[in-house]
C-alpha cells in the first residue's frame, strides 16, 4: 500500500586488525534478519570521517515520464564469493569489486517484459545467494526474480543462466497458480534460503478484487526449481470469497532448529471482510514452519479480521534474548500498527505478555469486526492509541479546514474500522513499523527501528457509487480501489489540508531504541527530514521512511529512508546523528556492511520511490574511511 505521494504535500576477504563481517549473504545480512555487522573499524569517534569510496549508475531507473514506466529500486547488495551483487528493476544483475565497484559481469535477461502487471511501477527488492557443495559450472548461484513470476538463476562467477534450474535457468513460478488467477504471482522480493530450498512468496494486485489467488508460499531445490512443498495461509475449502494473505515481504529462518518464519499479510478484500466472516487464522500473523516440510508449527494471529490492511510487512528478527534461567530463543515482529511482538521462536508464546482487548464496531452493513484485537504490553507502540487532535499549523493555514473534515469523520481510536463517512485510520496503513524491519545486536539485545506516523481517511463507497467516480486512470494514485466482488469500493486518503500539510501532529518519522530484555525503549528520536524544492521542515518533524537500519557491533547505526535524500549514521548509544551525506534520490533499501581487504564499507542502493517524493536514481554508492 502506498502513501499515493503524501510526501512531496508534506512541504511546505582478507584479514583484518578489526573485527571484521566479511560476507552479507541476505537481504537482512543473515537468515535471522538480524542487520547485524560485526564490523568495528567505523565507530561512533570517526565515522564523521567516511567519504565516497566509490560509486556507480546502473542505467536502469525511469521517473515514468517516458515510454518506461517509474521504477522502485529497494535493493539489498549482497556480498558473497568475493563479489558485490545487486539486482534491479529492470531485472538485470550486476557481479562488481567490492572495493572499487568495477563491473565484472552483468546478466541482461532475454524476453522479459517491462510491464507493471501488478504493481503502478517497477519494482525490485535485489537478488539471493546461494552456495551448494563442490565447485563447478553453477556450484554458486545467484536469484532475480520478476514481475511475470519468473525466477532467474545464474552462475554467481560468470552470470550464464544454470541450466539445469527450472527451464534453461529460468522457473516459472505461474505454474502452481490456478488457472483462472487474475494477476501472476510477482517476484519482487529476492527468495529466502533454507538449507538447499528457496522460499518463494509473491506480491499480487490484492487492492483490486474480493476473490485472489490463495497466499502460498512455495519451496523448491536450489538446484533444480522442484516444487518441494507448498503452504497455504487460507484453506482451499474456504467457504468465503477472498484470496491472497500471501508473504510479499522477506522471511527469516532458524536453520539449526529446522524454522522459517513467515510474515503472512491480510486478506482480500483490504478494507471490507464481508465475504471472508468465516475465521482465517493464518492471516496477517507470523507464523512459523517446518523449513523440510512447510508444516505449520505454530502461529501467532497479530490482527483478528483485518479490515485496515495492516500486512504483516517484514521478516521477524531472531534474537536469544539473555534472561536469568538462560536465553530465550525469541524474535521480534514489528507491525503497521506499531506494535513490535516479541515472542519465543520455538513456540509463539509471547516474552512479554499480550492483552485482548476490546476495539470499536463496524457500522457497515454486511460487515462484523472483531469485538478484540491482540495487543502487547510491552515494548510501548511507536504510535500512541489517540492520533493527539488536529496539527493547529495545518488547520490555521486552510482556515479550520482539517478540524472541519475530522469532525465528520468517525474516529474511535485504534482499530476504528473503515465507514461510510470516512474514518481517520491512525495508525494507517502507511504508517508504523514498514518492511525494512529493524536492526538487532546480539550481543545487547538492543533492537533498533524506525517508524512512521501517517494518519490516513479510510471510505467505503456503495457500489452504485463507486462506478460513477472510477476515470479509467490509475486507481493507487487516485486513491480508489475496486475491491470488485463486494458490495463496496474504497477510497483513501491522506488527511492532508488544500495546501498540502498534513493535519496531524508531527514528529512524521522515529528511531527507536528498544532493550529486549526488559521490554523498555531506552530513547525514541524524530528521525530524518521533510524536504521538497529546496526547503527542509525542522528536524524535530522527522520524515516518514521506508527502508530499515543496520547496527554495527561498534555502536553506529547506518539508515537510509528518508524523504530527504540523505544516509546518515547515528549514535546508538543516544540516536544523535554523527554523519550523513547527500545522494541522488531517497535511500529506500538497507544497506549493506562489510569489511573487504582490511576496509570497511557501507553500501546504498539509492533508487528513490514515489511513495516517498517523484525523485528517482540508479546509483550505488560505498562509503568507508580514507585510506
Amino acid at each position: 500500500m502506498t502513501l499515493f505521494r503524501i510526501l512531496p504535500a508534506l512541504v511546505l576477504c582478507a584479514p583484518a586488525a578489526h573485527g571484521q563481517q566479511t560476507e552479507w549473504t541476505g537481504f537482512h545480512g543473515n537468515g535471522m534478519a538480524q542487520k547485524y555487522s560485526a564490523s568495528t573499524q567505523v565507530t561512533p569517534e570517526n565515522v564523521g570521517d567516511l567519504e565516497k569510496a566509490w560509486e556507480i549508475h546502473t542505467g536502469d531507473v525511469s521517473d515514468g515520464s517516458g515510454d518506461t514506466v517509474g521504477t522502485v529500486w529497494s535493493a539489498t547488495p549482497i556480498l558473497a564469493n568475493d563479489l558485490l551483487y545487486i539486482g534491479t528493476p529492470f531485472y538485470r544483475i550486476l557481479a562488481v569489486r567490492p572495493d572499487t565497484g568495477e563491473i565484472v559481469w552483468t546478466y541482461e535477461p532475454e524476453d522479459t517484459a517491462l510491464e507493471p502487471l501488478t504493481q503502478p511501477e517497477l519494482k525490485n527488492r535485489g537478488v539471493t545467494y546461494w552456495e551448494g557443495e563442490g565447485d563447478g559450472p553453477c556450484a554458486r548461484r545467484v536469484y532475480i526474480g520478476t514481475m511475470d513470476a519468473e525466477l532467474h538463476a545464474v552462475d554467481a562467477d560468470t552470470g550464464a543462466l544454470c541450466a539445469d534450474f527450472g527451464e534453461a535457468g529460468i522457473l516459472d513460478v505461474n505454474q502452481w497458480n490456478k488457472p483462472d488467477a487474475n494477476f501472476p504471482l510477482s517476484q519482487l522480493q529476492p527468495p529466502t534460503v533454507f538449507r538447499d530450498k528457496l522460499l518463494l512468496g509473491w506480491a499480487g494486485k490484492d487492492w483490486h478484487d474480493v476473490e485472489n489467488p490463495l497466499g502460498s508460499v512455495f519451496a523448491v531445490d536450489a538446484r533444480t526449481g522442484e516444487l518441494e512443498w507448498t503452504f497455504l495461509s487460507i484453506p482451499e475449502d474456504y467457504p468465503g470469497v477472498t484470496g491472497t494473505s500471501n508473504v510479499w515481504t522477506a522471511m527469516s529462518v532458524d536453520e539449526e532448529n529446522g524454522l522459517a518464519y513467515l510474515p503472512v499479510s491480510s486478506p482480500s478484500a483490504d478494507y471490507y471482510g464481508g465475504t471472508r466472516l468465516e475465521e482465517i487464522p493464518l492471516a496477517t500473523s507470523v507464523t512459523a514452519v517446518d523449513g523440510d516440510t512447510g508444516e505449520v508449527v505454530w502461529s501467532r494471529q497479530l490482527v483478528k479480521h483485518d479490515i485496515w490492511d495492516y500486512d504483516t510487512v517484514s521478516a521477524p528478527t531472531l534474537i536469544d534474548i539473555p534472561g536469568e534461567d538462560g536465553a530465550i530463543p525469541a524474535l521480534v515482529q514489528p507491525t503497521k500498527m506499531g506494535y513490535a511482538f516479541v515472542l519465543n521462536r520455538l513456540t509463539g508464546e509471547p516474552v512479554f505478555p499480550i492483552e485482548d482487548r476490546p476495539v470499536p464496531a463496524s457500522d457497515v452493513e454486511g460487515e462484523v469486526a472483531s469485538p478484540t484485537q491482540p495487543v502487547p504490553t510491552l515494548p510501548a507502540p511507536s504510535m500512541d492509541d489517540d492520533w493527539g487532535g488536529v496539527f493547529g499549523l495545518a488547520d490555521l493555514a486552510s482556515f479550520g479546514y482539517c478540524s472541519r473534515t475530522f469532525d465528520e469523520l468517525r474516529y474511535e481510536g485504534r482499530f476504528t474500522p473503515p465507514s461510510l463517512e470516512g474514518t481517520l485510520a491512525y495508525p494507517a496503513t502507511a504508517g508504523g513499523y514498514q518492511w525494512g524491519g529493524g536492526a538487532v545486536d546480539p550481543e545487547s539485545a538492543i533492537l533498533y527501528i524506525n517508524s512512521s506516523r501517517i494518519a490516513q481517511i479510510y471510505q467505503l463507497i456503495e457500489r452504485e457509487e463507486y462506478e460513477t467516480l472510477e476515470t479509467g486512470g490509475s486507481e493507487a494514485e487516485g486513491g480508489l480501489f475496486p475491491m470488485t466482488g463486494a458490495p463496496y469500493g474504497f477510497r483513501l486518503t491522506n488527511f492532508l489540508n488544500p495546501v498540502g500539510m498534513p493535519c496531524w501532529k508531527p514528529p512524521y518519522g522515529l528511531m527507536s531504541a528498544i532493550d529486549l530484555k526488559t521490554g523498555e525503549t531506552l530513547w525514541e528520536r524524530p528521525f530524518g527530514q521533510i524536504q521538497k524544492w529546496g526547503f527542509y521542515m525542522p528536524e524535530s518533524w522527522g520524515s516518514p521512511t521506508i527502508g530499515g537500519p543496520v547496527v554495527t557491533a561498534s555502536g553506529v547505526i547506518f539508515i537510509g529512508a528518508s524523504m530527504d535524500a540523505r544516509v546518515r549514521a547515528l549514535d546508538a548509544a543516544t540516536g544523535d546523528v554523527l554523519w550523513k551525506a547527500q545522494v541522488e534520490a531517497p535511500a529506500v533499501s538497507n544497506p549493506a556492511v562489510y569489511d573487504y581487504d582490511g576496509r570497511q564499507y557501507v553500501v546504498f542502493a539509492v533508487g528513490g520511490n514515489s511513495i516517498i517524493k517523484p525523485q528517482v536514481a540508479d546509483q550505488l554508492v560505498a562509503y568507508a574511511l580514507p585510506e
